[in-house]
């Protein structure tokens, strides 16, 4: 008889939108480059309003100007490294010099 396997539980948590541009052309490349290396389901936006944060187009139609909170909801069988690595590229500012 297996054991079946534990359910893993989702990451749900906000980031804030630092850089100066917010989440422009650019950011939303970067942030796709970050999203589309992972398995794992990741949606971004606001309060129950979630996209797809593989979508570019999706990310885009966000609007998220600097200051905005944006929910992150991750699941999957690498979300706690996809969760690194997208909080250290908000945290980056994406890269951008301000």
């Amino acid at each position: 008889m297996t054991t079946p396997a534990l359910e893993t539980i989702a990451i749900d948590t906000t980031l804030d939108v630092v850089n100066k541009l917010g989440l422009h052309a650019r950011a939303c490349g970067k942030l796709i480059e970050v999203t589309s290396r992972h398995r794992c389901d990741i949606k971004i936006g606001r309060g129950d309003s979630l996209v797809d944060a593989k979508n570019i187009m999706a990310l885009l139609m966000l609007g998220a100007g600097k200051g905005t909170t944006l929910r992150l909801v991750i699941h999957g069988s690498d979300q706690d490294r996809a969760h690194t690595a997208i909080r250290d590229l908000f945290v980056a500012r994406f890269h951008e010099a301000e």
